[in-house]
Protein backbone atom coordinates (compact mmCIF):
# COMPACT_ATOMS: atom_id res chain seq x y z
CA UNK A 1 0.00 0.00 0.00
CA UNK A 2 1.36 3.26 -0.82
CA UNK A 3 1.55 5.77 2.08
CA UNK A 4 4.29 8.15 0.59
CA UNK A 5 6.07 10.46 -2.09
CA UNK A 6 9.13 11.57 -2.39
CA UNK A 7 10.22 13.96 -4.65
CA UNK A 8 13.09 15.60 -6.15
CA UNK A 9 13.36 19.32 -5.90
CA UNK A 10 15.29 20.79 -9.18
CA UNK A 11 13.69 20.59 -12.78
CA UNK A 12 11.02 18.05 -10.99
CA UNK A 13 9.12 20.49 -8.55
CA UNK A 14 10.98 23.56 -8.68
CA UNK A 15 12.24 25.37 -12.42
CA UNK A 16 15.26 26.93 -12.17
CA UNK A 17 15.40 30.65 -13.22
CA UNK A 18 17.15 32.38 -16.06
CA UNK A 19 20.26 33.64 -14.06
CA UNK A 20 20.83 29.75 -13.70
CA UNK A 21 20.74 28.70 -17.16
CA UNK A 22 23.05 29.94 -20.13
CA UNK A 23 22.53 33.75 -20.13
CA UNK A 24 23.34 33.67 -16.64
CA UNK A 25 26.68 31.84 -17.27
CA UNK A 26 27.63 34.12 -19.81
CA UNK A 27 26.59 37.40 -17.43
CA UNK A 28 28.44 35.61 -14.29
CA UNK A 29 31.66 35.08 -17.15
CA UNK A 30 31.36 38.57 -18.21
CA UNK A 31 32.67 39.68 -14.56
CA UNK A 32 35.16 37.23 -14.78
CA UNK A 33 36.90 38.41 -18.02
CA UNK A 34 35.54 35.12 -19.98
CA UNK A 35 33.66 34.88 -23.02
CA UNK A 36 31.13 31.79 -22.50
CA UNK A 37 28.84 30.59 -25.28
CA UNK A 38 25.54 29.97 -23.89
CA UNK A 39 25.07 27.85 -27.27
CA UNK A 40 27.80 24.89 -25.85
CA UNK A 41 25.63 24.69 -22.20
CA UNK A 42 23.45 21.80 -22.61
CA UNK A 43 26.91 19.91 -23.84
CA UNK A 44 28.70 21.17 -21.36
CA UNK A 45 26.51 20.34 -18.65
CA UNK A 46 25.75 16.97 -19.83
CA UNK A 47 29.77 16.50 -19.91
CA UNK A 48 30.01 17.78 -16.73
CA UNK A 49 27.30 15.45 -15.28
CA UNK A 50 28.44 12.64 -16.58
CA UNK A 51 31.80 13.18 -15.23
CA UNK A 52 30.25 13.42 -11.93
CA UNK A 53 28.39 10.85 -12.07
CA UNK A 54 31.60 8.95 -13.19
CA UNK A 55 32.94 9.27 -9.61
CA UNK A 56 30.90 7.29 -8.12
CA UNK A 57 31.58 9.28 -4.79
CA UNK A 58 28.33 9.90 -3.46
CA UNK A 59 29.49 12.25 -1.23
CA UNK A 60 28.58 16.11 -0.26
CA UNK A 61 31.50 18.53 -0.47
CA UNK A 62 31.33 21.72 -1.38
CA UNK A 63 34.68 21.22 -3.75
CA UNK A 64 33.00 19.07 -5.42
CA UNK A 65 30.07 21.30 -6.74
CA UNK A 66 32.47 24.07 -7.28
CA UNK A 67 34.44 21.78 -9.95
CA UNK A 68 31.37 20.58 -11.51
CA UNK A 69 30.39 24.16 -12.47
CA UNK A 70 34.09 25.05 -13.09
CA UNK A 71 33.74 22.00 -15.99
CA UNK A 72 30.49 23.60 -17.21
CA UNK A 73 32.34 26.66 -17.16
CA UNK A 74 35.17 25.32 -19.30
CA UNK A 75 32.97 23.60 -21.49
CA UNK A 76 31.32 27.08 -22.78
CA UNK A 77 34.83 28.25 -23.35
CA UNK A 78 36.02 29.44 -20.30
CA UNK A 79 39.44 28.18 -20.61
CA UNK A 80 41.04 31.09 -18.77
CA UNK A 81 42.44 31.98 -14.96
CA UNK A 82 38.76 33.24 -13.96
CA UNK A 83 37.02 29.90 -14.65
CA UNK A 84 37.26 28.69 -11.06
CA UNK A 85 35.90 32.45 -9.80
CA UNK A 86 33.02 31.94 -12.06
CA UNK A 87 32.08 28.70 -10.72
CA UNK A 88 32.20 29.96 -7.65
CA UNK A 89 29.85 32.62 -8.29
CA UNK A 90 27.68 30.39 -10.20
CA UNK A 91 27.58 27.97 -7.35
CA UNK A 92 26.64 31.32 -4.58
CA UNK A 93 23.72 32.15 -7.34
CA UNK A 94 22.37 28.40 -6.84
CA UNK A 95 21.61 28.81 -3.13
CA UNK A 96 19.91 31.88 -4.08
CA UNK A 97 16.16 30.93 -3.27
CA UNK A 98 14.77 33.59 -5.35
CA UNK A 99 15.96 32.01 -8.41
CA UNK A 100 13.75 29.74 -8.32
CA UNK A 101 9.86 29.14 -9.31
CA UNK A 102 7.31 26.08 -9.03
CA UNK A 103 6.62 23.93 -11.90
CA UNK A 104 2.65 24.77 -12.61
CA UNK A 105 1.71 21.37 -11.92
CA UNK A 106 3.93 21.28 -8.51
CA UNK A 107 1.47 23.07 -5.87
CA UNK A 108 -1.57 20.94 -7.78
CA UNK A 109 -0.25 17.33 -7.20
CA UNK A 110 1.24 18.11 -3.98
CA UNK A 111 -2.19 19.15 -2.66
CA UNK A 112 -3.70 16.34 -4.28
CA UNK A 113 -1.37 13.55 -2.68
CA UNK A 114 -2.56 15.56 0.53
CA UNK A 115 -5.96 15.30 0.04
CA UNK A 116 -5.41 11.52 -0.30
CA UNK A 117 -3.80 10.91 3.13
CA UNK A 118 -0.19 10.86 1.37
CA UNK A 119 2.72 11.68 2.74
CA UNK A 120 4.85 14.00 0.97
CA UNK A 121 8.81 13.95 1.43
CA UNK A 122 11.81 15.67 -0.72
CA UNK A 123 15.24 14.30 -1.40
CA UNK A 124 17.70 16.29 -3.32
CA UNK A 125 21.37 16.79 -4.22
CA UNK A 126 22.58 20.45 -3.49
CA UNK A 127 24.08 23.65 -1.84
CA UNK A 128 21.16 25.64 -0.79
CA UNK A 129 19.79 25.03 3.17
CA UNK A 130 16.58 23.33 2.35
CA UNK A 131 14.39 24.17 5.00
CA UNK A 132 14.74 27.69 4.19
CA UNK A 133 14.25 27.18 0.78
CA UNK A 134 11.19 25.34 1.36
CA UNK A 135 9.80 28.34 4.06
CA UNK A 136 10.26 30.44 1.41
CA UNK A 137 8.52 29.36 -1.47
CA UNK A 138 5.82 28.57 1.37
CA UNK A 139 5.73 24.58 0.85
CA UNK A 140 3.95 22.10 3.21
CA UNK A 141 5.98 18.78 3.26
CA UNK A 142 6.05 15.81 5.71
CA UNK A 143 10.18 15.09 5.32
CA UNK A 144 13.51 16.78 3.86
CA UNK A 145 16.68 15.51 3.48
CA UNK A 146 19.30 17.78 1.54
CA UNK A 147 22.49 16.40 0.73
CA UNK A 148 24.03 19.47 2.23
CA UNK A 149 23.27 18.63 5.67
CA UNK A 150 23.18 14.73 5.18
CA UNK A 151 26.75 14.47 3.88
CA UNK A 152 25.59 12.14 1.08
CA UNK A 153 24.20 12.14 -2.44
CA UNK A 154 21.49 10.70 -4.67
CA UNK A 155 21.67 7.77 -5.68
CA UNK A 156 23.58 6.61 -2.46
CA UNK A 157 20.68 4.72 -0.84
CA UNK A 158 21.47 6.40 2.99
CA UNK A 159 19.51 9.53 1.83
CA UNK A 160 16.92 7.77 0.65
CA UNK A 161 16.35 5.66 3.79
CA UNK A 162 16.96 9.25 6.12
CA UNK A 163 13.79 10.49 4.54
CA UNK A 164 11.75 7.00 4.69
CA UNK A 165 12.81 7.30 8.34
CA UNK A 166 11.04 10.98 8.76
CA UNK A 167 8.12 9.70 7.21
CA UNK A 168 7.85 6.32 9.13
CA UNK A 169 7.07 4.33 6.10
CA UNK A 170 9.16 1.23 4.36
CA UNK A 171 10.59 1.40 0.68
CA UNK A 172 7.76 -0.73 -0.60
CA UNK A 173 5.01 1.91 0.87
CA UNK A 174 6.70 4.98 -1.02
CA UNK A 175 7.43 6.27 -4.22
CA UNK A 176 10.11 8.17 -5.56
CA UNK A 177 9.74 10.81 -8.50
CA UNK A 178 12.23 12.88 -9.96
CA UNK A 179 14.21 13.68 -13.40
CA UNK A 180 17.06 12.04 -13.26
CA UNK A 181 17.32 8.41 -14.07
CA UNK A 182 20.49 7.85 -12.37
CA UNK A 183 20.16 9.84 -9.23
CA UNK A 184 16.53 9.13 -8.56
CA UNK A 185 14.95 6.18 -9.92
CA UNK A 186 18.06 3.87 -9.92
CA UNK A 187 18.55 5.17 -6.10
CA UNK A 188 15.36 4.60 -5.05
CA UNK A 189 14.41 1.25 -7.21
CA UNK A 190 18.00 -0.47 -5.39
CA UNK A 191 15.85 0.35 -2.12
CA UNK A 192 12.83 -1.50 -3.47
CA UNK A 193 10.75 1.53 -3.99
CA UNK A 194 8.76 2.31 -7.08
CA UNK A 195 10.31 4.88 -9.21
CA UNK A 196 8.62 7.51 -11.47
CA UNK A 197 11.33 9.42 -13.95
CA UNK A 198 9.28 13.07 -14.71
CA UNK A 199 10.29 13.36 -18.63
CA UNK A 200 9.75 17.03 -19.24
CA UNK A 201 11.58 17.08 -21.92
CA UNK A 202 10.92 13.80 -23.75
CA UNK A 203 14.51 12.78 -23.36
CA UNK A 204 13.79 8.91 -22.42
CA UNK A 205 10.87 7.10 -24.38
CA UNK A 206 11.73 4.03 -23.60
CA UNK A 207 11.21 4.43 -19.87
CA UNK A 208 8.64 2.12 -18.94
CA UNK A 209 7.59 4.32 -15.50
CA UNK A 210 7.43 7.58 -17.04
CA UNK A 211 5.57 10.74 -17.17
CA UNK A 212 5.66 14.24 -18.40
CA UNK A 213 4.24 16.41 -16.62
CA UNK A 214 3.10 15.48 -12.51
CA UNK A 215 -0.24 15.58 -13.28
CA UNK A 216 -0.43 12.31 -15.50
Amino acid sequence: MLRAVLFDVDFTLFRPGPELGPEGYRRVGERHGLALDPGRYGEARAAAIEALQGEGRFVHDDEIWIAFTEKIVRGMGGDASGARECATDMVREWERHENFSLYEDALVILDELRRRGLKVGLVTNGQRDLEEFVAHHGLEVDAMVGSRLHGRTKPHPSIFVAALRLLDVQPREAAMVGDSYEDDIAGARALGMRAILLDRDGMRPDEPERIDTLLA
